[in-house]
């Protein structure tokens, strides 16, 4: 029988099982035998087995949150016992929530220390930089194979083309440039589809660490923009930390018109309130036409163990979904991305409290009322930016039924998996009658 359910499906009938076992009270394994029942046989028997699996990291959640370690304990054998970070999609969400729950309990009973061990801690602090390094493969794999990061990234390059239309000299300003890849569709439209022909594209590259890394993009580049004719100028600004950031230092001069790209990094931010606001000020003071963000769209930056897990648990399961689509079960490039980038992730925003929770995510609302403080209002993407995200979509082959969705919410568009939301993007310009917050 073929299966029939997403990952978002399984958990869901995981949540309605275990509802109506714990009202029937249920405390322990024997329902194991007749856990399936008459509402499960229509299922596959590969989707009974990923609910079951589902249900018992469920229960391990709802005894952690309780503080009953040694009963989750039984419950999370169960899930180390069937999950695998090789297996499918539910079988690798469920083995890296279980690290993340084993990791809880151990600091809750005192088995390691909450601050977990310094090598992760300072990967995590620098988890941007480090990708760019240890994960390039896999992150340029991951931007081939999966729809999401195109639909964003064609959209957002489309809502610059489109602002710049009449601008002779254009300085972007990114804020975290990784590989550059973005700006091959914007470089070819300034090249060859702007008029009046453009006379300088600068871009400054804002960066804390990795110099030579962010030299290589801009040297990339430069030989693309040569290939195109196009005249080109690439800068760095290097600062300790984005708190010393200072609009000053972009050295921006008459007759620049400032575009900013800021592509899930102002995210990494949100633990250290008065740094983003300073960083989202300094931004303002550039007075850009405008301001493309891109970021995660989940609301895991919660107090409260039991709403982050069920945030962090359908936002991640999604995207494991996402991938199971789209690449090899056994593609190394998407390993090394789901244990990097979403098993490490998992495992900071389930197992730490306090400062040493560094990821944390906000919704498109939450970022709105933020930009809006500082007098940055929201713009509305163009056609021409929701025509480009439809149009790298349909380029690949692993969206079958529209998987790969595209809502449009408000001026922005939120980019998802089979309705589940995974990236927002929006685009804000400073308004010039406002009070700024100082």
């Amino acid at each position: 029988m073929a299966r029939a359910l997403s990952t978002i499906d399984v958990i869901r009938v995981a949540i309605a099982r275990y509802l109506q076992f714990y009202s029937q009270g249920h405390a322990d394994l024997s329902w194991l035998n007749s856990f399936c029942g008459n509402v499960l046989e229509n299922f596959s028997e590969e989707d009974i087995k990923d609910v079951e699996l589902m249900y018992c990291l469920l229960v391990s959640a709802e005894k952690i949150g309780s503080l009953q370690f040694d009963s989750a304990s039984i419950f999370l054998n169960q899930c180390e016992k069937f999950s695998s970070k090789n297996g499918s999609s539910v079988q690798r969400i469920v083995h890296y929530f279980r690290e993340a729950f084993q990791e809880k309990i151990d600091q809750q009973t005192g088995r390691i220390s909450s601050k977990g061990e310094k090598g992760y801690k300072e990967s995590m602090l620098l988890f941007p930089e480090v990708m760019v390094v240890n994960l390039r493969p896999a992150l340029i794999a991951c931007y081939l194979e999966l729809p999401v990061y195109q639909a964003t990234q064609f959209a957002g390059m489309q809502a610059i083309i489109k602002t710049m239309a009449t601008a002779k000299r254009v300085h972007l300003i990114d804020i975290e440039i990784r590989t550059g890849a973005q700006y091959i569709l914007l470089m070819q439209a300034l090249a060859t589809q702007h008029e009046p022909q453009v006379e300088l594209f600068t871009v400054t590259a804002v960066g804390t660490t990795l110099r030579n890394e962010i030299e290589e993009t801009g040297k990339r580049l430069a030989y693309f923009a040569m290939t195109l004719n196009l005249q080109f100028s690439f800068k760095i600004v290097m600062v300790r930390s984005l708190k010393y950031l200072n609009e000053n230092l972009f050295e921006l001069q008459k007759g620049e018109v400032v575009a900013i790209y800021a592509s899930m990094t102002l995210c990494h931010l949100i633990r250290l309130p008065s740094c983003l606001e300073s960083v989202i000020r300094v931004l303002r003071n550039t007075n850009p036409r405008i301001m493309v963000v891109t970021e995660i769209e989940a609301n895991d930056n919660l107090l409260s163990f039991e709403d982050r897990f069920f945030e962090a648990l359908f936002y991640y399961s999604s995207y494991f979904n996402c991938l199971e689509d789209c690449m090899s079960p056994s593609d190394e490039n998407r390993m090394s991305f789901e244990e990097m980038c979403l098993g490490q992730p998992i495992r900071n925003i389930i197992a730490n409290e306090g400062e040493q929770r560094i990821v944390r995510h906000m919704k498109i609302d939450a970022w709105r009322a933020l930009f809006s403080r500082f007098g940055l209002a929201e713009t509305e993407l163009s056609i021409s930016s929701l025509y480009q995200a439809e149009l790298a979509v349909n380029n690949f082959a692993c969206v079958k039924g529209k998987s790969c969705t595209l809502e449009k919410k408000g001026k922005s568009l939120i980019v998802g998996w089979k309705g589940s939301p995974h990236i927002s993007l929006f685009g804000s310009f400073r308004k010039m009658r406002k009070e700024f917050v100082m």
